[in-house]
C-alpha cells in the first residue's frame, strides 16, 4: 500500500490524529502499570504462608498489668483443655496477624542490609505453626530462655529462604552470623522453605515479603498473651469458639482482642481485602479506560468517513476494491496507534519509575510492554473495523454523484 496519501491525510487533521495518538499513549501507560500492579496483588494474595493455616487460629489477650508467667500457666492450661486442641503454643504473632517486631540485622556490625520480621516462638511453637525446615536442626531445649526486654542475646535462629538469599546469595545460610545492634548476636541453625511476614507486600514492598527470622524464646515477661491452638480444620471453628470462652474464664481480668483472636485463614481474608478491591478498582479502570479510547477511534474514522465520501467515491471510480477502502482505514488507524503506543511505553517507564519512588513498588517487566501494544492494536483495529466496512460498502455510483 501506498502510505503517501495515508501521511497526507494525516497531516492535514493533525489536531485529531494527535488527540487520538494521545489518548492511546495515555491507555498504554496506564494499561502496563495497572495490569502490572494486578498481578502482583494476586501473586501476593496467594503467596505461601510456610504455616498450616486450615489448621491453625490465634487467640491474643491484652493485660499490662498482669503477672507474665501466671497469666501463661493459666491461659495454656485452660487451651489445652478445650476438646479437640492438638497443641499450644506461645507466639508473638502469627503471619497476616499484628506485625511484632521489624529489625534491621546487619552481617558486619555497621551496615544494615534488610529488615526482616522476628517471630518469637515457646517450646513446641514451631510444631503448632507447621513449620518445614529446609536444611538445619531442631532447636534444643536450652534454646529457649526469657529475656527483660527481647530475645536473649546469642540466640539461634531459623530464618527464611528469602531471607538468607539476600543476606549470603549463593551461600548456604547455616552457621552464618548477623546482628541487630551490637547487643543482639544472632546464629544461623536452619533455613525455612517459607514463613511470610504478617505483612506481606507492605511499607517493605514485595520483596522484601518473606524476610522472616524465627526466635525461640521461654514464655515470661516479653512472650506471653498470645497463643497458637492447632487442631483439626473441620473442628477449628468450635475449637476457636471454646478457646475464646475458656481464655476469657481464665484471665478475667485480661481483655480479648477478637479482631486477632480468629483463624489464620480468616487473618488472610482480611489483610488482603485491601488488594481485592484495589484489583477490583484498577480493572474498572482498564476497562473504562479502554472503552473510551475504542469510541474514540470509533468517533474519529466514522467522522473521516463522512468528509471523505467524495474521495472513496473517486477510488472506486478509478478502481479501487472494497478491500482496498478497508485496508486504507485499517493502515491509518495502525499507523495512529503505533504513534501513540510508542510514547506510551516511554510513558509506562516514567511512571513505574515514579511508583518506585514513592510507592516502593517493583521495577516494571519488560514483558509488559509488547503485551500491551498487542492488545492496543488489536483493540484499534477491531474499534475501525465498523467505519472501514461502511465506507468500502458505499458504491461509486453513490458516492459519485456528489463529484
Amino acid at each position: 500500500m501506498d502510505f503517501a496519501p495515508i501521511l497526507a491525510a494525516l497531516r492535514r487533521h493533525r489536531t485529531a490524529t494527535l488527540l487520538i495518538a494521545l489518548e492511546v499513549a495515555l491507555a498504554c501507560a496506564v494499561l502496563c502499570n495497572a495490569c502490572f500492579l494486578i498481578a502482583s496483588r494476586i501473586g501476593l494474595m496467594h503467596i505461601e504462608s510456610g504455616v498450616d493455616e486450615s489448621s491453625l487460629a490465634l487467640i491474643k489477650l491484652d493485660c499490662d498489668d498482669c503477672n507474665s508467667t501466671d497469666l501463661n500457666a493459666r491461659l495454656m492450661a485452660a487451651l489445652r483443655a478445650v476438646p479437640g486442641v492438638q497443641s499450644v503454643a506461645a507466639v508473638n504473632t502469627v503471619p497476616f496477624g499484628e506485625r511484632a517486631g521489624d529489625n534491621g540485622v546487619s552481617i558486619d556490625r555497621e551496615h544494615y542490609v534488610a529488615v526482616p520480621h522476628f517471630y518469637l516462638g515457646g517450646p513446641g511453637a514451631a510444631e503448632t505453626l507447621g513449620l518445614h525446615l529446609a536444611e538445619g536442626q531442631p532447636f534444643q531445649p536450652e534454646d529457649f530462655r526469657t529475656g527483660d526486654v527481647w530475645v536473649p542475646a546469642d540466640t539461634p535462629v531459623w530464618i527464611s529462604r528469602t531471607l538468607a538469599d539476600k543476606l549470603w546469595p549463593g551461600q548456604s545460610a547455616l552457621g552464618k552470623e548477623f546482628w541487630v545492634t551490637d547487643k543482639f548476636h544472632f546464629r544461623v541453625v536452619g533455613v525455612l522453605a517459607h514463613l511470610v511476614r504478617p505483612d506481606p507486600g507492605g511499607t517493605r514492598g514485595s520483596g522484601a515479603a518473606e524476610w522472616s527470622v524465627f526466635a525461640p524464646m521461654a514464655p515470661g515477661k516479653v512472650l506471653n498473651g498470645t497463643y497458637a491452638i492447632r487442631a483439626a480444620p473441620a473442628d477449628l471453628p468450635r475449637v476457636l469458639r471454646d478457646a475464646r470462652e475458656a481464655a476469657q474464664k481464665a484471665a478475667p481480668e485480661a481483655v480479648l482482642d477478637l479482631a486477632q483472636s480468629r483463624r489464620v485463614s480468616e487473618l488472610r481474608s482480611d489483610f488482603f481485602r485491601p488488594s481485592r478491591i484495589m484489583a477490583g478498582m484498577l480493572v474498572g479502570v482498564i476497562v473504562a479506560l479502554l472503552m473510551v479510547t475504542a469510541l474514540g477511534i470509533v468517533g474519529l474514522a466514522s467522522f473521516w468517513v463522512q468528509q471523505r465520501r467524495k474521495q472513496i467515491g473517486i477510488r472506486r471510480a478509478i478502481g479501487a476494491t472494497r478491500r482496498d477502502i478497508l485496508h486504507y482505514f485499517q493502515t491509518e488507524n495502525f499507523l495512529i496507534v503505533s504513534g501513540g503506543i510508542g510514547v506510551g511505553m516511554l510513558l509506562a517507564v516514567v511512571l513505574n519509575l515514579m511508583l518506585m519512588k514513592f510507592y516502593e513498588l517493583p521495577r516494571l517487566p519488560l514483558s509488559y510492554l509488547p503485551a500491551s501494544a498487542v492488545a492496543l492494536w488489536l483493540l484499534g483495529q477491531l474499534a475501525v473495523l465498523g467505519p472501514a466496512l461502511r465506507a468500502a460498502a458505499v458504491p461509486p455510483v453513490v458516492a459519485t454523484r456528489s463529484v
